[in-house]
């Protein structure tokens, strides 16, 4: 009678174990069917707004802030502050971006950099470089940019109505440098007077260097041997193309 009793039991167990089973199996599926007409639902629906968005014009406009080479760049967060920033708001010089991502990891703590212009850029070589000098013609962001810089970077001001004492200004301090950037005032000057102050392995960069006017420096710099490598493209703050050109000889410090 023990066994009899004791079998029921395991059978009852067994019963409802396997009811249980059935009515969990069912709740599965149903909350997978659920799962998939949500999916489903919301796929519906974001091609309806793609559609409505595209219809109205502003569809690739809202898909590049929401996902694209300029929001990772940080251009909308320039365009935003009217700063050389990136997306994490720290400074940026105003090139293009296909040549500061070609620049940046060229960079080192041995390089000595003298600047046509202050700004951003400056703030920017300084965490890169081992010495930066600009030099700036317009006083009131002369004093703006001084105040923000680190102990390796200085700012020389030298007003434009002082014969050449701008473009003249890379011979202040008296040393070479192994990278100097034209991107301020008489610019085709500037480069001239830059040339006998490179290091050997000395590069120049020309910013804006699609501008008809620099066809002289370009001339210069390939009598003085000099190759180049022009980087077009969209830049930090502004909605059109320009182009960042730097020249190099063999054996320069940036390995090009």
């Amino acid at each position: 009678m023990i066994f009899k009793h004791t079998l029921k039991k395991t059978n009852y167990a067994s019963s409802l174990r396997d009811k249980f089973c059935r009515f969990d199996g069912r709740q599965n599926k149903h909350e997978h069917h659920k799962s998939l007409l949500f999916i489903y639902t919301m796929k519906v629906i974001k091609q309806f707004v793609w559609k409505i968005l595209n219809v109205l014009g502003i569809g690739g406009t809202v898909h590049l802030h929401l996902q694209s080479g300029l929001k990772d760049d940080g251009w909308f967060v320039s365009f935003k502050k009217k700063q050389a920033v990136d997306k994490n708001n720290q400074p940026l010089p105003w090139y293009t971006y296909s040549f500061i991502k070609f620049l940046e990891p060229r960079l080192n703590k041995n390089l000595n950099v003298f600047e046509y212009g202050c700004g951003n850029s400056t703030r920017w070589y300084a965490q890169l470089t081992q010495k930066v000098t600009s030099v700036e013609h317009n006083k009131t962001w002369f004093d703006k940019i001084k105040g923000q810089l680190p102990d390796n970077a200085s700012v020389l001001f030298k007003t434009l109505k002082d014969g050449e004492s701008y473009e003249r200004a890379v011979a202040q301090n008296n040393m070479l440098y192994h990278l100097i950037v034209v991107d301020g005032r008489k610019r085709n000057k500037s480069v001239k007077q830059s040339i006998e102050w490179l290091t050997n392995d000395g590069v120049l960069i020309l910013d804006n260097s699609e501008r008809d006017a620099y066809q002289e420096s370009f001339d210069l710099l390939k009598a003085k041997g000099f190759k180049h490598i022009s980087f077009w493209g969209m830049l930090p703050i502004v909605a059109h193309n320009s182009c960042s050109t730097i020249f190099y000889r063999p054996g320069n410090c940036l390995d090009i």
